[in-house]
């Protein structure tokens, strides 16, 4: 084998200021926001859960109007946003939305913002959803999209900001 060696002079050791790095917020955070999702179709409702709940949320699901309204009371929760599909069985996410009022604020108008989901891409739809105030969103649904538009309507409400 070979043998080889290295001579350095002694110093003493220095001390490095370590800079301080600023942790930016990130564009779009919803964490700690609470979502109700209404959709029929569970495995759709499944994978929406799923997607809010690796961008920090907690998602309230449910697959009917009356499932909704029970887990409502049942958690006690304040919503911040509501997700709801357009159709429905029986009915639809507007018809259901407005039945769900009472219990998502106690007072008609004073809601939490809406996200109406649908792969109606009509007018009429279009129409009708802007009409009561909601926002659309169409299918197939773009998760970039979704938070985008979740970002844009709770940033502005008090409730979302404080959590």
């Amino acid at each position: 084998g070979s043998l080889f060696a290295v001579v350095l002079p002694r110093a003493e050791p220095r001390r490095t200021a370590q800079p301080s790095v600023a942790v930016a917020p990130v564009a779009g955070h919803l964490g700690g926001l609470k979502v109700l999702c209404n959709d029929n179709e569970p495995d759709v409702l499944n994978a929406l859960c799923i997607l809010l709940e690796g961008w920090g949320c907690t998602a309230i699901a449910a697959v009917s109007e009356a499932e909704a309204r029970a887990r409502l009371r049942d958690s006690g929760a304040n919503v911040d946003i509501v997700l709801a599909d357009y159709h429905l069985d029986g009915t639809t996410g507007l018809d259901a939305l407005a039945s769900l009022q009472p219990v998502l604020t106690g007072e008609p108008g004073s809601g939490p913002p809406a996200i109406v989901i649908t792969a109606d891409h009509s007018a009429e739809v279009q129409r009708a959803v802007r009409a009561r105030g909601y926002a659309l969103l169409r299918k197939p649904l773009k998760a970039a999209a979704l938070r985008a538009l979740m970002f844009q309507l709770t940033r502005q409400r008090p409730a979302a900001a404080a959590e």
